[in-house]
């Protein structure tokens, strides 16, 4: 079997996942940095964005918002579009529907976030390479969550609920951003006071380890649940 990835699929997933103008989704993000430099000329006399706030405020919040959204549609999507029936009957299973929409939503997360670097990089403030991933890991766990949430609702609104309710406690527990936690996808260590090198090393470790085991534990729950078809396809 090839390991190359279906063009073809790829391409029908981004238009199932993000409509036929897909390509503007990155864009769309960019709304939000206008927003901050509205906030930042009016409010802060001009002052430029603080290097720690790229990771999270300027790069990571619109990624992560676009992550949630096409986690929404990779399998929630064709539930209430009533074609999920169908993706059960794709040669090689649903799964590899769905593994190419997964596919497809990160593409467009990627070319977000490099469209949000070099703008914010440009406009607003340096920050050193960590914080790309930095700011991507927040999205790729929210797309996860919310690809197993509207799976386990089996719908996109009770899904969209509930990683609304999630990510509102998430920055309720960090201050929304003042307070750095180690469990958080938000960990940005670039946001710590003089923190010892060593503990930083390891911290930032567990993080991100911790974080790619819990998306792996995610997806492996979600294909459990959508398998199940007459569950999944039952009134």
């Amino acid at each position: 079997m090839s390991m190359r990835p279906d063009v073809g699929l790829v391409r029908y997933a981004l238009i199932v996942v993000a409509g036929r103008r897909y390509w503007l989704l990155p864009l769309l993000t960019l709304g939000w940095l206008v927003f901050q430099a509205g906030v930042t000329l009016l409010g802060a006399e001009g002052e430029r964005a603080a290097q720690d706030s790229a990771q999270g405020t300027l790069i990571g919040v619109p990624l992560t918002l676009l992550g949630a959204f096409l986690g929404l549609r990779i399998i929630a999507g064709e539930i209430d579009g009533r074609s999920l029936e169908i993706a059960y009957t794709v040669p090689g299973g649903a799964e590899r529907v769905w593994w190419a929409k997964i596919l497809a939503s990160v593409l467009l997360l990627l070319a977000s976030e490099a469209i949000l670097a070099s703008v914010t990089f440009v406009f607003f403030t340096p920050f050193p390479a960590s914080a790309l991933y930095g700011a991507l890991q927040p999205a790729l766990f929210y797309l996860v969550l919310a690809m197993g949430l509207a799976t386990l609702f089996r719908g996109e609104a009770a899904g969209a609920m509930g990683v609304a309710a999630i990510l509102g406690f998430n920055a309720l527990i960090t201050g929304f951003g003042e307070n750095q936690v180690r469990i958080s996808p938000f960990w940005n260590p670039l946001a710590l006071d003089d923190p010892d090198p060593t503990e930083l090393l390891a911290w930032t470790l567990q993080n991100r380890i911790g974080i790619v085991l819990a998306m792996a534990a995610i997806l492996a729950l979600t294909f459990m649940r959508a398998n199940r078809r007459e569950t999944m396809l039952g009134a």
